[in-house]
């Protein structure tokens, strides 16, 4: 790769990005003990008004959790397992982190997430060391801004110190590519792990000629 220096930063989410469903068998299993489907168990969690106030840190995650409990009518008993299989496929993708890792030291990584509050302490219990790939790592409630508000992204760009022409970012979500555009970085969508990597890739071999 041809390193130069107009890009200074790349700067990745984690949910559907560098941590996957990896076994959707499991999550589907969990849906269709409570009669749903995949889908819909999703949006029971990530769809309600409880979810958004949990990514802007406004409640904590036991009250989402408990939320989603009386909803779909957990036994109290058995939502810790509830939990667990919700989250239980979810892995890294060994090969972006590696490719992350190498961007370092040539060019700073950061991490900008809409997560709740239990998303550091949980992310350093399962997979310890994954956040060591980033110089900054920030997730939503504990900053109480999430994507697409333009302020989250200036508040990342800051702690990296590079402006948004010298950053790129990728996401999945269509949204947040777009307000990371706005915002003035130049946003890659993801679709895939090659198709992404290439992307920065191409982007990192081809700014510093322009």
């Amino acid at each position: 790769m041809h390193l130069n220096h107009t890009i200074r930063a790349v700067i990745w989410d984690m949910g559907g990005v560098i941590i996957r469903n990896s076994i959707p068998e499991l999550r589907n299993r969990l849906a269709e003990k409570y009669g749903l489907t995949e889908d819909k168990l999703e949006e029971v969690v990530f769809g309600s008004p409880y979810s958004l106030k949990a990514t802007l840190g406004e409640i904590s995650v036991d009250v989402l959790w408990e939320n989603v409990r009386s909803t779909l009518n957990v036994n109290p008993a058995d939502m810790p397992a509830f939990i667990s299989d919700f989250w239980g496929a979810d892995r890294p993708d060994e090969s972006l982190v590696e490719f992350i890792r190498t961007l370092r030291p040539a060019y700073k990584t950061g991490l900008l997430s809409n997560a709740y509050s239990d998303a550091r302490p949980s992310l350093n219990s399962r997979f310890p060391g994954l956040l060591s790939i980033f110089d900054v790592s920030l997730f939503s409630a504990e900053f109480g801004l999430a994507k697409p508000d333009p302020r989250f992204y200036n508040l990342i760009l800051q702690k990296l110190g590079v402006s948004p022409s010298e950053a790129i970012f990728v996401d999945d979500f269509s949204e947040n590519v777009k307000g990371a555009s706005a915002v003035g970085l130049f946003a890659i969508q993801y679709r895939n792990t090659n198709q992404a990597r290439q992307a920065v890739i191409e982007r990192l071999s081809s700014n510093g000629a322009e």
